[in-house]
């Protein structure tokens, strides 16, 4: 009987702890260099891919800032708010989200993406990268 109801209770909450794993969520991003928190941004699925926007600038002295080095139809638009994280997809052989891109809007540029859940969802590896260049960072669950 016991042997019954653990293997019931790990059932039940197996839905939730794959849940968790997924990048959707409201993520503390973390900077790569000085380790400081940058922002939160929110990642949302919507049929099968995610995006990411900024939710918020921890820096109050940045809140109004624009993407002055962005190339793209995000150039000189505002920060917060923007769009960072575009067409991410579940690797169907590996245990991460990759196929999108990122972009670092403090120096414009577009970077391939790779998001790893750790610690059962609540950590990420933001993984950035132009061919065999990259930048790692560790973005941080809030919800």
């Amino acid at each position: 009987m016991k042997k019954i109801l653990i293997a019931l209770a790990l059932t039940l909450a197996a839905p939730f702890a794959l849940a968790q794993a997924t990048p959707a969520g409201l993520w503390k991003t973390i900077d790569d260099e000085t380790k400081a928190e940058k922002s939160l941004v929110r990642i949302t699925e919507t049929g099968g891919i995610f995006s990411g926007k900024i939710e918020k600038i921890t820096d109050p002295a940045k809140q109004a800032e624009k993407c002055d080095k962005c190339t793209d139809e995000r150039k000189d638009k505002p920060i917060l708010g923007m769009t960072i994280l575009q067409g991410v997809t579940k690797n169907a052989s590996e245990p991460y989200w990759d196929g999108g891109t990122i972009l670092d809007p403090n120096n414009g540029k577009i970077y391939k993406v790779r998001l790893t859940p750790k610690d059962g969802g609540k950590t990420m590896e933001v993984r950035g990268f132009i061919a065999f260049l990259f930048r790692n960072q560790t973005w941080i669950r809030v919800e």
